[in-house]
């Protein structure tokens, strides 16, 4: 089982209950935004994934430790948390939260948008045996189902996408990747693809639920904003 919560941004002037969420580390990357839209993608994804995780292993979301290590030793490497499977993403007008009962799992959004130079992207994102989308969004369908594969694994963009072979959500060939994967394609609102992939031979239930109701829940008032 794979449950996906979708939420909207929250500016965290409207939100001082969820800034006391994050911890120090989350709390200076938030101030360093010098955007008041990436700050609040940033806040509500990093505080829906404390509450969350919380939820499922209990405690206080604010009091919960996330191990950032990379391989580098450098704080900035997958989000991990001792006895849960997790991925968070955010683009444009929505973030979400992936938690895995099933394993490592990943999870990508993308708002579409102007691309600039798609073939240039393309390039970079498709083996030599894919064919070039036909426009922006059909490219960004393609890149949340890839940038997610490459997250379940923990790799993310540091390794090749063009490395992986798709047809449609299906996983032809991936050059020194899993031997098994999968990946479904989700909606995360009007204009925002998504998808999440985990390692496995059959893709398990994938539930979704409204992260807007759970991120409202600190600051005492209703889900809607």
């Amino acid at each position: 089982m794979v449950d996906v919560w979708w939420a909207r941004p929250v500016s965290p002037t409207e939100a001082p209950g969820l800034v006391g969420l994050l911890d120090a580390h989350e709390q200076e990357r938030l101030h360093r935004f010098r955007r008041s839209a990436d700050q609040a993608r940033y806040l509500a994804a990093h505080a829906l994934a404390r509450l969350v995780l919380a939820s499922r292993l209990g405690g206080d979301p604010a009091a919960l430790t996330i191990d950032r290590t990379c391989r580098c030793g450098k704080p900035h490497g997958k989000p991990t948390v001792p006895g849960v499977e997790f991925s968070l993403t955010h683009s444009g007008d929505r973030v979400g939260v992936a938690v895995s009962a099933a394993g490592p799992v990943g999870l990508d959004v993308e708002e579409h948008r102007d691309l600039g130079d798609l073939d240039g992207l393309a390039g970079h994102a498709l083996s030599p045996t894919e064919h070039r989308p036909a426009d922006g969004p059909a490219f960004l369908r393609v890149w949340t189902r890839k940038e997610a594969l490459l997250k379940a694994t923990g790799e993310g963009l540091s390794s090749p996408m063009n490395a992986i072979t798709l047809a449609g959500s299906r996983v032809v060939t991936w050059t020194d990747g899993p031997a098994e994967v999968w990946l479904v394609d989700l909606e995360a609102g009007p204009a925002h693809p998504a998808a999440v992939a985990g390692l496995g031979p059959e893709a398990p239930e994938v539930r979704t639920h409204d992260g807007d109701a759970l991120l409202a829940a600190p600051l005492g008032r209703p889900g809607s904003r």
